[in-house]
């Protein structure tokens, strides 16, 4: 059974679907993250609902490193090919659309992303018609002949909270935003570092956006005349995405908005599509980097936190784009400063999603590392440099250990004989 994720969850479908546990057996959900509840992977639905996520969500989170839930890694792009090859065959899908229009189409909203691919690989469709899902444009549309159960509804929609954004966020961010030239094509992952990097582009001009999501930043940008896809060469003037991660405000805004062009995120995510759009930026964020540039961005350790997501697919799309820049910003340290997110190596258990071959810039409060074509010692150095000051000489002592670096030697006064 699958799940439509984000904020265009089906929480009426859910709720009757959990209400329907004592009564079915061995039932698999499979999703990307979710915004609402999630009460199938409680201790007491064992061996009614197993979840397999697809990306991990905090709603999940606890149920799958408790070994009640899985978690399959895999890129973004390729999730609709596991339903289309039948490797993830879906049996039945759950979705949340608009009203059907004069023709009998209904629009998947907020969130087509792997939605559409569902629906159309399930053998059994169960929409959750809400008069509140924005009807928004491109290959966003299903038939009601090809839905086989209606439930109507009229219930706001999921809400994505927006991250606290600190002063750390801010330092990075502002980092960030000096790689980001006029017409350059934005992708911005989610969290606290992507959101904080909107505000300093309102000095720029004409913007544009191929992603996989959008936040509610991207409006005071549209407002204010700074994205308008003017000099974009791929689908120029259209805002490309696969949902929307936000609140009301950006519903709202969506809704009818013929600037956003929604499609799967096979086709929002597809590397070579990507790297057809002139000067993009791809903008992620991770959880650990070691001193050779591999990136753990999907666990801490071997506990799992999120997911693969589309990471590599963008840092893939931008490397091949003309003037492409592909960013991983990540703040020096973690747990309030105990730790430090540049290692030596990674944590026991950590998985590498983008490799030490693909990395291109590093971003902290303290700097930008580029380390495309660079030897390791260059790395090391350019990471250490970026690195929190206090973790810098345990990261120097280990490049001296390795023979990968030696410190530079402090400079000494010469004296008169």
């Amino acid at each position: 059974m699958y799940i439509q994720p984000g904020c265009a969850e089906p929480e009426t479908l859910v709720e009757a679907l959990i209400r329907r546990a004592p009564f079915v057996q061995d039932v698999e959900i499979v999703h990307m993250m979710t915004m609402g509840r999630a009460d199938y992977v409680a201790p007491e639905m064992a061996g009614h609902f197993r979840h397999n996520a697809m990306f991990i969500g905090a709603n999940v989170r606890e149920a799958i490193n408790e070994g009640r839930a899985d978690y399959t890694p895999v890129y973004l792009s390729e999730i609709e090919n596991l339903f289309e090859s039948g490797a993830m065959a879906i049996d039945i899908a759950l979705i949340e659309v608009s009203p059907p229009d004069s023709h009998g189409f209904c629009s998947f909203g907020v969130g087509v992303d792997t939605s559409l691919t569902a629906a159309k690989c399930a053998h059994y469709v169960v929409a959750q018609v809400n008069d509140q899902m924005p009807r928004t444009y491109g290959d966003s549309f299903i038939q009601v002949s090809d839905i086989d159960a209606v439930v109507e509804s009229s219930r706001p929609l999921c809400e994505m909270k927006k991250p606290e954004i600190t002063d750390l966020h801010v330092a990075i961010a502002r980092n960030v935003a000096g790689l980001i030239e006029d017409g350059a094509v934005l992708q911005t992952g989610i969290g606290g570092i992507p959101d904080a990097v909107l505000p300093f582009l309102m000095d720029r001009k004409d913007l544009a956006v191929h992603s996989e999501l959008v936040s509610d930043g991207v409006i005071p940008l549209i407002e204010s005349g700074v994205l308008t896809g003017a000099r974009k060469n791929f689908k120029p003037r259209k805002l490309i995405l696969g949902f929307a991660l936000g609140g009301k405000r950006l519903f709202d805004f969506v809704d009818n908005n013929p600037i956003f062009e929604f499609h799967p995120t096979a086709y929002t995510n597809d590397p070579g599509l990507i790297a057809r759009n002139d000067n993009m930026v791809a903008i992620n964020s991770a959880l650990q980097i070691d001193l050779t540039g591999q990136v753990c961005s999907d666990s801490i350790g071997n506990q799992f936190y999120s997911g693969i997501g589309g990471q590599v697919d963008f840092l893939r799309g931008a490397s091949r784009s003309k003037g492409g820049k592909p960013i991983i910003a990540i703040s020096s340290t973690a747990k309030n400063g105990a730790i430090s997110r540049i290692v030596p190596m990674l944590s026991p258990g950590a998985g590498v999603v983008t490799s030490r071959g693909l990395i291109r810039y590093v971003v902290t409060e303290y700097g930008v590392a580029y380390l495309h074509g660079k030897s390791i010692r260059e790395r090391a150095k350019s990471l250490i440099e970026i690195a929190h000051p206090k973790f810098r000489d345990e990261l120097y002592q280990y490049c001296e250990t390795t023979k990968w670096l030696q410190r530079p030697p402090i400079a000494q006064t010469a004296t008169a004989r």
